[in-house]
């Protein structure tokens, strides 16, 4: 943190009382950057309860503001390599500047004299090598002392296929009882993607019931900026509704059921749970990091089910491993504690303060205004005050992935969502499928197919209901977006708005008998060839193309 103030107007006290109570800070401020884009945490205070103006100097580039208020603190997750400069501002015209603070994304380089595959195998090899001499010196017959000179028949049998399984069966042991346990997920990295589903998790487990009627909000990072439960508790006070937003970033379908597993066991604590739709397109090269957030809450019998989630056999054999021996999915972190102990603890020292934060997060307060995309030529046009990481991320927002990309984002879509109402199709808990806005430019062509899929159950199922397909189109403008994918503070506030007045007047409307009306039909269309399916409903990931039926054909 750069506690030093530079007054640009105002007198000399001023700037000492400034000095003196102001601050910024970023946690961390040096950041690896492995692939795409790293988070940090942004706190601030101006000390005297004054309104404040936090701008970032990305690179060199213009000053963006990101946020403004006496206090707060702010998520930022699309940190690259570079240099990044948050300035707290007394002003909104950058003239008392009170503190300032530097987050340095480093670009992590394969120079290491031992990387982390290397030492993996390292660790597995000297294990494997502890476990067979300690199961050989275990075995029946008298204990050599000392080794003949001359070659001799040894008396005792090596047993190598039996030792061999014995210290495997004993590796697995050791790693279940560290890793399958809370010792080692309590002090997992919380700024890292696994590190955060199990504290939120872990909280939501935890917490006692409020005793209204509950309805749980899964999701992406889309939801996660999207959705303001406190603003949703307050629109549905009057009907006895509390919210609880489990949405996390990076996060995908095929880890929502694991949550709610873990958070609900019963399948009746929540009188709701909203599954977005169309959201969370990963591609197949992002298999490592949904394995990795999905690693706290997998038991041995999810093997064959999470692995075969994966349309690679790459990542099924890296999925298979990870719920049979955890630690392969922790490897990165465990160097990591290892390297840092010390701040590691101390980072987990602040995880009830980070969870208060996420629960007070009111959002972006900037937006893209002035952006245009021409569908036709595949231009882009950005105004001079975007930063490069925020026309980078527009630039990737209206990529096209490959077709079997696509193939894969929705099937995995359909079987996860697949599973969570399976799981509760015996439960009293309603499943509110949801849209959510698909970006900035409406139905941009990212993709030049309409996809739907298929949910035989959900027009029949008791308690099982979708919200019309075209509900957040009104919000598909720049106005409303702080990049290509994310709703800023505007628009999750009439995101929030708009959802709980669809889902608490359906809920409201519920049956005596457990169905729930329902102004909406599940679309129907044809599934592209091969699929196998016919009655569908749309589906579109972060960057995918949303044209209708009769366009694609």
């Amino acid at each position: 943190m750069a506690g030093g103030v530079v007054q640009q107007g105002g007198t000399d006290a001023d700037a000492r009382k400034a000095k003196s109570t102001a601050r910024i800070t970023a946690t961390p401020e040096r950041i690896k950057i492995t692939s795409g884009f790293a988070s940090t945490d942004i706190a601030w205070n101006t000390g005297d309860e004054s309104m404040g103006f936090v701008f970032v100097v990305a690179n060199g580039g213009p000053p963006v503001l990101i946020a403004k208020g006496s206090e707060g603190s702010r998520v930022i997750s699309w940190i690259r390599t570079g240099s990044y400069v948050f300035e707290l501002y007394r002003d909104a015209e950058r003239r008392t500047l009170l503190a300032t603070v530097t987050v340095s994304g480093i670009a992590k380089t394969g120079a290491s004299p031992l990387s982390y595959g290397r030492l993996r195998w390292l660790l597995v090899a000297t294990l494997i090598a502890i476990l067979y001499i300690a199961v050989y010196l275990s075995s029946t017959g008298p204990v050599r002392t000392k080794f003949p000179v001359e070659p001799t028949t040894s008396p005792r049998p090596l047993h190598v296929g039996r030792n061999l399984l014995l210290g495997l069966a004993a590796f697995i042991c050791v790693d279940g009882m560290v890793f399958h346990t809370r010792l080692y997920s309590s002090i997992l990295a919380p700024d890292s993607y696994a590190g955060r589903i199990a504290a939120i998790t872990r909280a939501e487990k935890d917490r006692v019931s409020s005793g209204l009627k509950e309805v749980l909000v899964l999701g992406d990072s889309r939801m996660a900026e999207g959705f303001s439960a406190p603003v949703a508790d307050k629109l549905s006070s009057v009907d006895g509704f509390k919210f609880v937003n489990l949405a996390e970033p990076a996060s995908a379908v095929n880890i929502w059921d694991y949550m709610l597993r873990e958070v609900d066991p019963t399948r009746r604590r929540y009188w709701a749970i909203v599954v977005p739709y169309g959201i969370g397109f990963e591609p197949n090269s992002a298999d490592h990091l949904r394995i990795s957030m999905a690693a706290p809450l997998l038991r041995y019998g999810d093997c064959f089910n999470f692995a075969f989630a994966f349309q690679r056999w790459s990542g099924r054999f890296r999925a298979f491993t990870a719920c049979i021996l955890r630690g392969s999915a922790f490897q990165s972190d465990v160097v990591d504690f290892l390297e840092h102990p010390i701040a590691r603890m101390r980072s987990i020292q602040e995880e009830p303060k980070r969870l208060q934060s996420r629960d007070l997060y009111k959002g972006r307060d900037y937006d893209i205004v002035g952006t245009s995309y021409d569908p036709k030529t595949g231009q882009v046009t950005f105004p001079p005050r975007l930063t490069e990481a925020q026309r980078e991320a527009i630039r990737d927002s209206l990529l096209k992935p490959s077709q079997s990309e696509t193939q894969d984002f929705l099937r995995m879509q359909r079987d996860g969502i697949q599973r969570i109402l399976n799981s509760y199709s015996d439960s009293p808990t309603k499943i509110v499928l949801t849209p959510v806005p698909r970006g900035p430019f409406a139905g941009f062509p990212g993709a030049s197919m309409t996809f739907h899929a298929v949910f035989p159950t959900v027009t029949t199922q008791k308690a099982v209901f979708s919200l019309p397909e075209q509900t957040f189109d009104f919000l598909e403008k720049p106005e409303y977006y702080f990049d290509g994918f994310h709703l800023n503070a505007k628009g999750r506030q009439r995101f929030t708005e708009a959802l709980v007045a669809e889902l608490v007047g359906r809920l409201r409307s519920a049956n005596s008998d457990g169905h729930v009306r329902s102004d909406s039909t599940l679309a129907r269309g044809r599934f592209p060839s091969g699929c196998g399916v016919s009655n569908v409903s749309r589906f579109s990931g972060d960057g995918l193309s949303d044209k209708r039926i009769d366009e694609a054909n």
